[in-house]
């Protein structure tokens, strides 16, 4: 009798086991669509040992979806974007991407780089943005499966030639995207130059963590691990201040709901129509510390970002405007999204008090930023 217990003992185990059996990570490929210059654009389906899917296209190097559980483990795709190469060629060029040469904006376009003055595009109001109107967002870019530190990870590389957009220097890029299994999107950037150029690279992904288009961000709960801001003139280019958050709206050293204060009668809240400005992280130069977490209650889901860049961009979704129609047929109104941006402060070029944007001949830039995702029960 005993030596049948044992036997029924270790067949539950074994079934146990095999029912609990996790997901190898693995990344495949297929057509996203053709570019109207014949180029072909890949997506890339990302599984981690979850089972759960990131996919992420050649196109823009953009992030389009991201499958995360909520407390009831429920999946929702949480990042604004589309399903069809066409939609995102058409539709908003941010959404998910990767962006540059330089995120964010420079004023008037213009900046002085070891005594040469520079004029870029300006393709935001009086200002230049995201590196100008053919900025990486919509570029094919190369793409490599590698294995990263034991993970399959998806290598995208371009080569920034030297006068696009009319930055100086040919830039060889590299963003490398890992899923891993704990449910954290890892994002590692690199850069060389062969003369001296500026350099800001970012993610541009718009999160509702309901899942996307599924109301606005308004109850979504933020933290931002930073004692100060950049306010900005009526443009939304930094005045060059540092100013503290204390008894402003822009204080999230502790937790508060998005849309509590983002109506207020603060002059930078009302020029940025909202959120729409950086935030000067607590932290050691290049260290990979928490620079935000973001809590939505009714889903129970948790985003946390870490980085190691100086700023974050936080934007509260001010420019949508519902004209942009989303996944499932869904449309993308007022503050349907945010975005919490990685990155050197805007126009650092033209601000010497602010962490330097220069890359030189022979340095290497490299940024690691990662959304890490949970639940709170």
């Amino acid at each position: 009798m005993k030596k049948l217990n044992l036997i029924i003992i270790v067949i539950a185990v074994v079934i146990f086991a095999c029912s609990k059996k996790s997901t190898q990570p693995s990344i495949t490929s297929s057509e996203f669509g053709i570019m109207p210059n014949g180029e072909k654009s890949l997506i890339f389906t990302l599984v981690n040992q979850q089972g759960l899917k990131a996919k992420i296209t050649n196109y823009g190097a953009k992030l389009v979806s991201l499958e995360v559980p909520d407390k009831n483990g429920q999946l929702a795709d949480v990042i604004l974007g589309y399903e069809t190469l066409d939609q995102y060629i058409k539709g908003d060029q941010y959404f998910g991407a990767t962006v540059g040469r330089y995120a964010n904006r420079i004023a008037k376009g213009k900046f002085t780089l070891e005594g040469k003055e520079y004029q870029l595009a300006l393709n935001n109001g009086v200002n230049h943005l995201h590196g100008g109107p053919k900025g990486y967002q919509s570029l094919v870019w190369k793409s490599e499966i590698i294995d990263q530190n034991g993970y399959p990870a998806l290598k995208f590389t371009y080569h920034s030639p030297d006068g696009e957009e009319n930055y100086p220097g040919n830039l060889d890029i590299e963003v490398v995207y890992t899923w891993k299994n704990d449910n954290s999107l890892t994002i590692e950037y690199k850069a060389t130059t062969d003369q001296t150029t500026i350099v800001n690279l970012t993610h541009h992904s718009l999160f509702n963590l309901k899942g996307a288009g599924n109301g606005d961000i308004l109850g979504h709960i933020l933290t931002i691990n930073a004692n100060a801001f950049t306010p900005v003139d009526s443009t939304l280019i930094p005045i060059g201040e540092i100013r503290p958050v204390a008894n402003t709206p822009m204080d999230f050293t502790a937790p508060h709901p998005v849309g509590e204060r983002i109506s207020s009668d603060y002059e930078q809240i009302v020029k940025g129509r909202g959120y729409d400005h950086n935030w000067v992280l607590n932290k050691n130069q290049g260290e990979l510390t928490l620079a935000a977490e973001l809590y939505e209650p009714e889903s129970g889901r948790v985003m946390k970002v870490l980085t190691t860049e100086p700023g974050i961009q936080f934007y509260s979704g001010n420019f949508l405007d519902g004209s942009q129609i989303g996944k499932g047929n869904l449309p993308y109104n007022f503050r349907f999204g945010l975005a919490l941006e990685t990155q050197h402060y805007p126009d650092s070029p033209n601000h010497a008090n602010f962490p330097s944007v220069v890359l030189k001949k022979g340095e290497v830039y490299t940024q690691t930023t990662v959304y890490s995702f949970s639940i709170k029960k």
